[in-house]
């Protein structure tokens, strides 16, 4: 499993679990999977697909202002635990969850 973790300290920690085998969306909208209410966020923004080998990858979906990984614009680009997903102003960090 992989988790995504705020870190803006300003605000109060939101944390996403994404289960292997499954796509979810991060956005505005109230129909994304991972709501994000926040400036310059795309009602929706991004997908994470989480294989079933284990890798995350996130695709940005048109977004308006774009998707980072570690601080660089991606249309495409596999995530590494550590790395940090920026959406909007809001920034992330992707963790794997070793059980």
């Amino acid at each position: 499993m992989w988790i995504l973790r705020t870190v803006d300290d300003d605000q109060r920690e939101k944390t996403f679990r994404i289960l292997p085998g499954t796509v979810r969306t991060v956005g505005r909208a109230t129909g994304a999977d991972f709501i994000v209410d926040a400036p310059l966020v795309s009602r929706v923004h991004c997908r994470l697909t989480a294989h079933p080998d284990g890798g995350l990858e996130v695709s940005d979906l048109s977004s308006t202002n774009g998707t980072f990984v570690n601080g660089n614009r991606i249309d495409r680009a596999p995530l590494s635990s550590g790395d940090r997903l920026g959406v909007g102003r809001v920034e992330l960090v992707a963790l794997k969850d070793v059980d």
